[in-house]
């Protein structure tokens, strides 16, 4: 029995004791990789086999649901642990801290978070405080200079971390403002990129998650807003794990900082064995894939096991009972070594992932060291180091290839002469009182900005408060102006208006133009032309409306001898009668010309074709006159909303011959007035140039006072290209006319063979590739000082008249339809005689002859019925064998009519239904005396069956 005893104590000495660890992790299968991988590694290498860590996971809960939180940390502290790690989002660190406050539980996070409250006895964070870390984002933006920034935040929690750095500028006078990437979290950020290029805000803070870094940069990329123009700092401290590469090109100056080494060994070793199954991470540098968080577990998980085993150690009494410190959350009692443990934390100093880890007497990590990088040509390139006792060390490698330049711009200082002439110079719209260059904002004081910010050189503004750009004086045989100040070393560089001209670089040099411009003419707009009397007619050119009233006429009179040929457009006139003696035909000339306008009108007319043929010629007629009645409307609005200016001149020449006495005038001694004054002789510009040498009162001092004349008198002002574009933005009057008479640009002035003078032109043809000009003239020209007022200077295009080439085709569609239907009219015709001739037996070119003459018969609307003809001799006979009485002839009407009235529905046409009859009286004969006929109004008929016979000779 002894022996037993002996072997179980021995036994149970050599047994390890597990030790249960605890962790919530809501869906974060990083966090939860990161802890078990860190168990397994402490584990491994545990060199004390007395303890064994054993990982309770929980992670079946959603951050919304706080019941079940409480449910699982409930649980896990049943199960006995010693600590409790997670989870990650700040709402349910408050409810799992509650527990394990109360129990006296170590609740260990590795985020960032704003739950820092007085008194935590439990609680140890080992992400760096918010506040320390406020100060290092402030510090590496005080470095850059910035006076002003714009921060970007993602979400209530983004705004919180950022919260700090906002309240610190503020306090030192840097202007900040705040913008939201996308208050509907949709991903689309286009639209707040779009408000922050209208700031003209060059100095961004981003401060958003990891997973959304790369598209937020994508797309200030693709709005424009990533060049050498832009800065931005990335509080993301894991912001060097993403791909940062595409955006490597694009000189924008992007900075950063991190916490963890991805060139140290320990980093590069557990990262390799942390993504050894992740075979798209080892194609990459595993090192520059682990984020803070997952660092961060393993580091607190080492650092706590190795404070858990130097507690044990230290004490005579065991840590872990034989219940494993099992706790019930529905009954009183803690954890009586929590508190001790928490406390060993605080005090204990562990380098691990993201470097030294130490708490301070309040136990938040305030002592640990910042990387702060910028990505470059050459990809992510550390420059500096920031510790809060030290604070911020910047080891930016210099350039050596500056030092000994003689053309580099570097450190040195220049004067640098303006003009105050808008847009280029001109004092701030201010109630501060300034001083220095803080006293002027234009185009030329933006420009000059940017290129000592590329270039690193120091300047002080001096106005011309003349505004003389320069001149040659042949009295004092020098150069007046800002090339005469140049010349005397009163200025270093010039920049204006400064038009390079041959004259001008024979005295001074000049850099590449940084914008091209050519002189031109600036006068009122022209007043609007009154309606014509005609205007109506302006739709159509003139040879469209000619030939839709021959189309007209034509198909008119087409309908006419259509609906004469045609058989089936002679109808019975007395629907009540099987065989009438004549039909009636509706195609009279009036009636024909009455169809064609109702149809060109679009109207209606009581005229309705019946046959094949005249149907298709007036179907091929309505679609001709919708066609153009279409076009007509139109192109009628289009008239409406046109104006018709009378310009007073277009062109130099115009101007020149005007004769409503119109003066023009140029600047005085300005590049414009010498451009006409030393034109070739005989040419049109040396005439202008010589009328204004003769008459100096046209022209003025500045051309302030020019655009004021050409605004109230009837006065034409020559003017730069790019002036003109300044005013006609901000006064609506006037507008250019005309084209450029000349290319040329403004340049920067400096004296003769200056050697800035490379360095300066190659800077401006980096500006002008990455349209960082053409940006800073639309901010002058369009957004600052009232620009955009007039709604932009484009002229509203003039509506052209409809000629025959636009609506040729529906003439000749017209043309060839009425040809169409005129070929089946014949062949109608054709088929008719031939039914005739079987009918009646009659020869064919006695039928033919009838027709004929029926048809060229233009006064009768009427012809009588082949088909009944041969019945006529018959009815002849009997009404002469002798005379009835009247009586008689009464009853053999009405017992005709009612056998005739039978057979009415046989009748070949009711379309006469609507014609108008009267009563036309016939002479007394033998079948009837005393009868009256009703004939449709308009009609002739024939007066006996006699004359019939005579008119057409058939018999």
């Amino acid at each position: 029995m002894f022996l037993y005893l002996v072997l179980f104590c021995v036994i149970k000495s050599t047994v390890s004791e597990d030790v249960n660890i605890g962790a919530v992790f809501e869906n974060d299968e990083k966090s939860e990789k990161a802890f078990n991988y860190a168990l397994e590694n402490i584990n491994s290498q545990n060199n004390n086999e007395e303890f064994s860590f054993v990982p309770i996971v929980q992670n079946n809960f959603s951050e919304a649901d706080s019941y079940t939180l409480m449910r699982n940390v409930c649980s896990i502290l049943e199960d006995g642990v010693v600590a409790v790690f997670g989870p990650r989002s700040y709402q349910s660190i408050s409810v799992v801290h509650s527990i394990c406050d109360v129990k006296e539980i170590p609740h260990i996070i590795t985020r960032w978070n704003s739950f820092y409250i007085e008194g935590d006895k439990t609680i140890i964070n080992f992400y760096p405080h918010p506040s320390t870390l406020a100060r290092a984002y402030y510090e590496i933006i005080s470095a850059n200079k910035w006076k002003s920034f714009t921060v970007l935040y993602e979400d209530n929690e983004s705004l919180l971390r950022i919260k700090s750095l906002i309240e610190t500028a503020h306090d030192d006078g840097i202007l900040t403002q705040v913008m939201q990437l996308d208050q509907l979290q949709s991903g689309n950020y286009r639209a707040t990129m779009k408000e922050l290029k209208k700031t003209d805000q060059q100095f961004v803070v981003i401060d958003c998650h990891i997973n959304s870094l790369f598209e937020v940069l994508t797309q200030l990329q693709q709005a424009g807003l990533m060049n050498d123009k832009y800065s931005y700092f990335l509080t993301n401290l894991d912001a060097h794990t993403e791909n940062l590469m595409p955006f490597k090109f694009s000189n924008t100056h992007i900075i950063g900082i991190r916490l963890i080494n991805p060139e140290t060994e320990y980093v590069q070793k557990l990262s390799a064995d942390l993504f050894s199954e992740d075979f798209d991470v080892m194609l990459e540098a595993p090192a520059w894939k682990l984020q803070l968080e997952p660092a961060l577990i393993i580091d607190a998980l080492h650092m706590f096991t190795a404070v858990f085993v130097d507690r044990q150690k230290s004490s005579a009494v065991r840590i872990i009972a034989e219940n494993k410190n099992s706790l019930q959350c529905s009954e009183p009692g803690s954890w009586e070594h929590g508190l001790s443990i928490v406390n060993l934390l605080k005090s204990y100093t562990y380098e691990g992932l993201t470097g030294k880890i130490a708490f301070d007497n309040e136990g938040y990590r305030s002592d640990f060291k910042l990387t702060v990088f910028e990505l470059l040509e050459g990809g992510i390139t550390d420059i500096g180091t920031w510790i809060p006792n030290l604070g911020l060390n910047v080891s930016r490698p210099v350039d050596k290839s500056t030092l000994d330049d003689p053309e580099s711009l570097r450190n040195k200082s220049f004067n640098v002469q303006i003009t105050l002439t808008e847009p280029y110079g001109m004092h701030k719209q201010t109630v501060q009182h300034l001083q220095g260059n803080d006293m002027f904002e234009g185009y030329a004081i933006d420009l000059i900005a940017k290129l000592a910010e590329m270039e690193g050189f120091n300047y002080t503004f001096i106005v011309r408060e003349d505004k003389s750009n320069g001149a040659y004086d042949e009295k004092l045989k020098k150069w007046t102006g800002m090339i005469g100040d140049l010349l005397e070393y009163k200025a270093d560089l010039a920049i204006c208006d400064f038009t390079i001209t041959s004259d001008r670089e024979e005295a001074v040099d000049f850099t590449v133009p940084f914008m091209t411009l050519g002189v031109s003419i600036l006068f009122k707009k022209p007043e609007n032309a009154p309606p014509s009397f005609f205007s109506f007619a302006d739709p159509f050119a003139l040879d469209s409306w000619i030939l839709l009233s021959v189309s007209f006429f034509t198909v008119s009179l087409s309908f006419y001898f259509m609906g004469r040929i045609c058989p089936d457009e002679w109808t019975n006139p007395f629907p009540c009668v099987e065989e009438p003696d004549y039909l009636v035909n509706q195609f009279s000339v009036n009636n024909c010309f009455w169809f064609a306008t109702g149809a060109l009108l679009a109207q209606g007319s009581e005229i309705a074709p019946i046959a094949i043929s005249t149907r298709m010629a007036s179907g091929i007629w309505w679609y001709f006159c919708l066609i153009m009645s279409a076009s007509y409307t139109a192109n009628l609005a289009a008239f409406l909303a046109t104006e018709n200016p009378i310009k007073l001149f277009t062109d130099l020449q115009s101007l020149y011959d005007n004769e409503h006495g119109i003066k023009f005038g140029a600047k005085l001694e300005g590049a414009t007035l010498r451009y006409f004054q030393k034109a070739a002789k005989g040419t049109l510009t040396r005439k202008v140039g010589d009328y204004m040498t003769e008459h100096p009162e046209v022209n003025v001092n500045g051309n302030d006072v020019g655009v004021r004349r050409a605004e109230t008198e009837p006065y034409a002002f020559f003017m730069e290209s790019s002036s003109i574009e300044y005013e006609i933005q901000r006064h609506c009057s006037l507008m250019q006319y005309g084209g450029r008479l000349d290319e040329k640009g403004y340049g920067i002035a400096m004296r003769k063979y200056s050697p800035y003078r490379k360095r300066l032109s190659m800077a401006l043809l980096k500006l002008q590739s990455n349209h960082f000009l053409d940006d800073l003239k639309k901010k002058w020209w369009e957004d600052r000082r009232g620009g955009g007022a007039c709604g932009g200077t484009t002229e509203a295009a003039e509506a052209d008249p409809l000629g025959l080439v636009n609506v040729e085709g529906c003439f000749w569609m017209t043309f060839f339809g009425t040809i169409l239907a005129a070929v089946l009219v014949l062949l109608e015709h054709f088929f008719y005689l031939l039914y005739v001739k079987r009918r009646t037996g009659l020869p064919f070119w006695k039928i033919v002859k009838a027709e004929f003459r029926a048809y060229i018969n233009f006064n009768n609307a009427s012809k009588p019925n082949l088909e009944v003809l041969k019945e006529i001799p018959e009815s002849e006979n009997r009404s002469d064998n002798g005379d009835t009485s009247k009586n008689s002839d009464n009853n053999d009407d009405k017992e005709e009519k009612k056998t005739k009235s039978k057979s009415a529905s046989k009748t070949r046409s009711f379309a006469r239904s609507r014609s108008r009859s009267v009563s036309v009286p016939k002479k007394k004969s033998s079948k009837s005396s005393g009868r009256k006929s009703p004939v449709p109004y308009g009609f002739i008929v024939p007066s006996s069956l006699e004359s019939l016979k005579n008119d057409f000779d058939i018999l």
